[in-house]
């Protein structure tokens, strides 16, 4: 089937009014002309999911999760049965489908929960009745054979899942914009679309504040080697592919910038400086479930230090009680936080084979008189953490000196 099977994935950009259900109808049709099977999978339309969240909110500030799922899940539904009419008012076979009925089984958790597995079954049936099927993104069941969403931007994890389990040719992200570029267009109107792009590049992308993808998306494909084609639902041009290797030039060791004005710092002062202690405080943060990311901890001085962490803004209350917690418990001092703060981030492969990209970055930044709070490195990227006003510029002096946008 692989050769004739493709799974498309419309976001919420892409299905946000009657219009583009019916445009994103059409495209299937033109594939369908060509001979191609199709599991298109769909996200709630428009701003449907925020709509729910404050509705909910109306109601109480602590909703029970499970009846979360049950409310949010219900946006893909409209979408999916939608689309699902519009390719029969075309002439063509389509069924709408929800993702247990795809055989989407996930974990026991509701908000952000994890596929376990994936049994098309019902897919299959349907796509050899020559029918489009029709997926909700987004969710999946658990074996209390509850609804379990998969978190923000899951529809993307969903169609790539569906794609590796159906063994498809491509899964096509279909998005309002034409695909990967080498920043943020709204912030560097010189940015350039990339043609082709890594797993572990994007994968970074996706991580350090790049929103054209789900992070989790990206790594179920690059374990699992499903290619993706990033691009417009507006027009039928190119996009970007993302796959193991990408074709890239020699020269090439920075392939685009990101920003993410999403995080704080939290520091922890006079912490003793003794074995157990970071594994104290961490450990305690974990248990709320608290993603913590970047850590810097400062030279001790008179048997205490300073340790600062950052954390996303959605979680900062949570990780400033359990850290006051911790403080306590451990005899540290007193707790700050900035939530005025934002990532800059330069990502490429070609730094694995390149020295001398960390001093450049941290003297463009200088040059432009941005003080760097905290640093993070890893084999294919350089975070710097800074204050949030200077966030726009940082990425546009960076994107220019190491060469990313559209030659004039």
């Amino acid at each position: 089937m692989r050769n004739k099977l493709i799974v498309q994935k419309f976001g919420g950009s892409s299905v946000s009014s009657i219009e583009r259900i019916k445009n994103a109808a059409l495209r299937a049709l033109s594939y369908a002309k060509k001979g191609y099977k199709l599991v298109i999978v769909v996200s709630a339309m428009g701003d449907t999911t925020d709509e729910l969240i404050d509705l909910s909110s109306q109601i109480t500030k602590n909703p029970n999760p499970r009846e979360m799922d049950m409310l949010l899940s219900t946006g893909e539904q409209v979408s999916s049965a939608l689309l699902a009419m519009s390719l029969q008012k075309l002439g063509l076979k389509a069924i709408s489908l929800t993702g247990w009925q795809s055989g989407i089984a996930s974990e026991d958790v509701h908000g952000k929960a994890r596929i376990i597995k994936i049994t098309p079954k019902r897919i299959e049936e349907e796509l050899k009745h020559n029918k489009i099927v029709v997926v909700t993104g987004f969710q999946g069941i658990n074996s209390k054979e509850d609804i379990a969403t998969l978190g923000r931007g899951g529809s993307d994890l969903s169609a790539v899942a569906l794609a590796y389990a159906l063994d498809a040719k491509i899964c096509e992200i279909y998005t309002d914009v034409n695909g990967i570029y080498t920043t943020d267009p709204r912030i560097e109107p010189k940015a350039k679309k990339i043609k082709q792009i890594t797993y572990d590049e994007m994968l970074e992308m996706a991580s350090l504040g790049a929103q054209v993808m789900q992070a989790r998306s990206i790594l179920f494909a690059k374990k699992f080697g499903v290619t993706i084609h990033v691009r417009s639902s507006l027009n039928k041009k190119a996009g970007t592919v993302i796959l193991r290797e990408a074709k890239m030039l020699e020269e090439s060791v920075v392939s685009a910038v990101t920003l993410n004005q999403s995080e704080a710092k939290i520091t922890i002062c006079d912490v003793p400086d003794k074995p157990g202690i970071a594994a104290t405080i961490f450990k305690e943060i974990s248990k709320e479930g608290v993603n913590v990311d970047m850590i810097v901890q400062n030279v001790s001085r008179a048997s205490t230090t300073d340790l600062s962490f950052t954390v996303s803004k959605g979680e900062l209350k949570r990780a400033l009680r359990t850290s006051r917690k911790a403080a306590n418990k451990i005899g540290a001092g007193k707790v700050f936080f900035d939530s005025d703060i934002a990532r800059v981030s330069i990502v490429g492969v070609g730094m694995r084979s390149h020295s001398g990209i960390a001093s450049k970055m941290f003297e463009i930044l200088a040059d432009n008189n941005i003080n760097i709070e905290m640093i993070s490195t890893s084999e294919i990227s350089i975070s710097c953490i800074i204050q949030k006003k200077f966030g726009k510029k940082a990425v546009q002096v960076l994107h220019d000196k190491f060469g990313l946008g559209v030659k004039q």
